[in-house]
Order: structure tokens, then sequence, then C-alpha cells
């Protein structure tokens, strides 16, 4: 694609102060920007590429599934895809979730200097050359050349991504209790070598409220789809929902995208998502990468799955802190997260 497209957004410097922060919880500096009057942090590959996501064609059989990161994304993919697809888990299990989806923009993660020391340090050069082709090339190009139906996923916010998108294509957004997110997100950056986050929770913790990590503000990300969510295209989830009430979510989903699931069905299908299923479903849990270096610890990328259990890592301050953190963000809104 030509990269001459317009994009309304500005790009600015984060100060010196925050970056000095990133640079000093990590180890080391991590290149993020700020985009548009809502400071959504990306890493800096994205500017070369966000005209083209911005502006790129979707389709009306498109389906997108969208969250801010560690809302629940695997598990909402998995379920999405089997309804859309009538329950195919045969094809569900010899296609990785990956292959089945295409990550918008996962490439941002994979600057050419982790491109260049991969390609150094891989002993398999023609298998490096796979990993770097899946991982750290933008897939606007790719996306053309992509059969119908696609499934889509994304982190991005929806000022982010086509001004056409929800009147033209399905999307579902899920959204999670943010301190759950954020414990997630914590394990996640440890688990992942190209993020690699060193400190204890409190560290991460203090980054992420403070909206220095990967696409927060996560508050904004999360209205910008609430206020979208009575669009006919637009199915607003909260993963709580998913939690305390599978059937009545696969009823919902399956109701969304115009197909049918039987009774006997639905249950197959819980089975099929349950959590210890889920863990050990070699499709959705990445743990195809760990041969190529990629994973830095033993953690799993398919964790516990658990609502509320952002209790267990936050003291009696943190717990203060964060109450205080959601009440002032949901001042103006009345986006109101499920109590667990």
């Amino acid at each position: 694609m030509e990269n001459n497209k317009q994009f309304p957004y500005k790009f600015e410097e984060l100060d010196l102060e925050e970056k000095a922060d990133i640079a000093r919880s990590y180890g080391v500096p991590k290149d993020f920007i700020s985009v548009g009057p809502k400071k959504y942090k990306l890493l800096r590959p994205y500017c070369d590429e966000a005209a083209n996501i911005y502006n790129m064609p979707v389709r009306s059989d498109d389906t997108f599934v969208m969250t801010y990161q560690r809302s629940g994304t695997t598990w909402a993919q998995e379920l999405i895809w089997l309804i859309a697809n009538d329950l195919d888990f045969a094809k569900a299990k010899a296609l990785t979730l990956t292959e089945r989806y295409t990550f918008i923009e996962l490439f941002m993660f994979f600057n050419k200097k982790w491109q260049e020391d991969f390609m150094n340090n891989v002993e398999d050069k023609e298998k490096g050359l796979v990993v770097i082709d899946k991982v750290g090339k933008p897939v606007t190009d790719k996306l053309l050349l992509r059969p119908s139906p696609r499934f889509i996923k994304t982190h991005l916010p929806l000022s982010l991504l086509p001004p056409s998108l929800l009147d033209t294509s399905k999307v579902v957004y899920v959204a999670r209790d943010p301190r759950d997110v954020a414990v997630s997100s914590f394990h996640h950056s440890r688990l992942f070598k190209v993020l690699d986050f060193p400190n204890p929770f409190k560290e991460f913790w203090n980054l992420f409220i403070r909206d220095l990590f990967t696409l927060t503000p996560i508050f904004e990300h999360v209205k910008e789809a609430w206020e979208m969510r009575h669009h006919p295209n637009m199915l607003f989830l909260f993963y709580e929902e998913l939690s305390k009430d599978l059937p009545a979510t696969i009823q919902k989903i399956a109701d969304f995208l115009g197909k049918e699931v039987s009774p006997v069905q639905i249950p197959a299908l819980c089975d099929h998502l349950s959590i210890e299923n889920f863990k050990n479903n070699q499709s959705v849990n990445f743990e195809d990468v760990r041969e190529f270096g990629l994973l830095a610890t033993e953690e799993k990328f398919i964790r516990t799955g658990k609502a509320g259990g952002w209790r267990d890592y936050f003291d009696e301050e943190m717990t203060q802190q964060a109450e205080q953190w959601i009440a002032d963000n949901l001042r103006d809104t009345d986006l109101r997260y499920p109590s667990m």
C-alpha cells in the first residue's frame, strides 16, 4: 500500500520524565509515541503504518474482535470463530488462532532492531524469516489478499481504525475490569521477551495507571466502544459476563452473527472453552512460538481466566488508589463494570 493516505491525528513524543520512568521500570528505554488528542501510547513502528490501517478497506462479511489487551481476547476469538464456523472443532484444532485471525498491529512490537537481533541469533534462518514475516511485517497488504470471510483481531481503539468500520463490518468488543487487565498485562509483559518487564507488579501498576503502557489510556479505549454499543454492527460484552453466564453469552453472540446454536451444541462449546481445556488447547495457547525463543519465562499465555483475581495482587493502598482511579475516569460516562 502507498503510505500517502491521510491520517487525522498527530504523533507526539512523550516528555522526558515519562521516558525516564518507563526506562527505569523496564531497565531499558521503550520507544512509545503518543497518538491523537487522547494520547494513546503506541510503539514507534506504528507511525509508518497508521494511515494504511486507518484507510484499509473493510468488507461486509468481516468480523472484528476488538479489546484493550488482556480483556479476554483469545477466549472471545475462539468462541466467535467457532460460532461463525458452525462449531467446526476439527478445523479449529487444525489451525492455530493466529492462522484464523489477522492481528492488525502485531508488527509494531517487533522493530527492525529486534528483527536483526533475532536473525543473528536464530539457527534456522529459513524458519527465522518465516517468523519475521508472521510477526514483524505490517498486514494491510496481506489483508487485501485474504479470502472472505475474514476474522480480524485488534487492540486499537475505534478512533484509529477505518471510519467506515461499524457501518460495514461486525465488531465484537470485550471490556474487562481494568484491575484484572493490569494484572494480566503484567504477566503478559513478563512472558514475552519483546516486552520483558523485570520488576514486581506494583512497579507495573504505577506505569499502567499513569497511562505509560501500550494503548493506554484504557478508559478512553473502552469508552469509545461503549458510546457505540447501540450500533447494530457492535456487540459490546464484558468479560465478567462471559465468566458468569457463558451459555447466555454464546446465544447473544450467535444472535449477533445470525447463526443458530442448538441446546446440544451450547454445553459442548462451554466444555471446549473451560479454562482447563483452554490451557491445554495447542491452537490457542501460543506455545508453538516458544521454540523460537520468543517467550521469556515459564509463565503461560492462558493463565487463570479468573474474574476479580486482582484482589490477590493489590495491597490496601493500591486498592484505594484503584477505586479513585476508576471513579475519576467513569465520572463523565454511564459505563459501569459488573461487580464480581
